[in-house]
């Protein structure tokens, strides 16, 4: 047999795994552009367009023109859009860094605790997770009004006075719901890389003489680091999206305005003043900031550790 029918027969059998790999991948990939390239590519279209008066004293006719970045430039003039960034910022600095910080420890202690236990635990932490958003905000609103929570009036007996749906105090609050919800789901992800360590390590760890706290911390965490950045990386994304929660909570307190945080900014323009094009805008700029934040956590993270190195 020649060299060139030798490498005929390598291309052939070559192709039909390349083939069905394809075809394997073809579902995902009509899903992928279905579900997030075509929305996001409209979205990008939808707010490069403004409506165009006609007529004396724009009263005739609507149509559609090309409006550029006008919506942009308008989005960022908006001081409320703004400072609804500001706010989901420093909800973040703080939720975040708390709500993984007890997924952590939770799935450090139920990974020593006997399968039994830990298996009635792990469902009963994940269980908050189950609720929807809408339903948990509600719960929860029920314990921050006065005169209806329980929670309100015991704290009043004992001489204390806590404004949980205040101006200074709304913002915690929600961070409350939205810690209560995520701090099971990121606990399982954490749960799930832990038993994916080697017991091996476990055991020469103890022979020679690391105590549980030093197991955890010299072992446990540093081999628990790719659960840990992407629970950071999903939290970054959720605080941008944060919605539900402070759209329920609105009608219980005026601290919550139509703009409080970019996705209500974007909403309320979407629904409420019928500026679907300004709503684009704004949902681009907002999936442009998470974009920036998620991977230049990514960066941060894989620079350390390429220096740790």
């Amino acid at each position: 047999m020649s060299s060139n029918d030798l490498a005929r027969g390598g291309r052939r059998g070559t192709a039909r795994p390349d083939r069905a790999a394809w075809g394997f991948l073809l579902p995902f990939v009509a899903l992928f552009l279905f579900v997030f390239v075509l929305p996001l590519g409209y979205a990008v279209y939808e707010s490069l367009l403004k409506p165009i008066r006609s007529g004396p004293l724009g009263l005739g006719p609507a149509t559609i023109g090309f409006a550029g970045l006008d919506n942009y430039t308008l989005a960022l003039q908006q001081s409320d859009f703004l400072g609804s960034f500001g706010r989901v910022l420093l909800f973040g600095i703080v939720q975040v860094p708390v709500m993984l910080l007890l997924a952590t420890v939770l799935a450090l202690v139920l990974d020593t605790l006997s399968q039994r236990w830990a298996g009635i635990l792990r469902a009963a932490y994940f269980l908050p997770y189950g609720v929807p958003g809408v339903i948990a905000s509600i719960l929860w609103g029920f314990l921050y009004v006065p005169g209806v929570s329980p929670l309100v009036d015991l704290l009043g007996r004992i001489g204390l006075a806590p404004d949980f749906l205040g101006y200074h105090g709304v913002l915690w609050s929600i961070a409350n719901i939205v810690i209560w919800e995520f701090t099971g789901y990121n606990m399982l992800v954490i749960v799930a890389q832990l038993k994916s360590i080697p017991q091996e390590l476990y055991e020469a760890a103890r022979i020679d003489g690391a105590s549980s706290w030093q197991t955890a911390v010299r072992i446990k965490l540093p081999l628990a680091r790719p659960a840990l950045v992407l629970t950071g990386v999903f939290s970054i994304i959720g605080t941008l999206q944060l919605f539900a929660e402070p759209l329920v909570i609105k009608p219980l307190t005026s601290s919550v305005t139509s703009a409080y945080t970019p996705n209500l900014a974007a909403y309320n323009e979407a629904f409420a003043n019928n500026n679907i094009y300004l709503a684009a805008a704004e949902s681009v700029i907002l999936a442009l900031v998470a974009s920036v934040l998620s991977f230049g956590f990514l960066s941060l993270v894989n620079r350390k550790e390429r220096g740790a190195r």
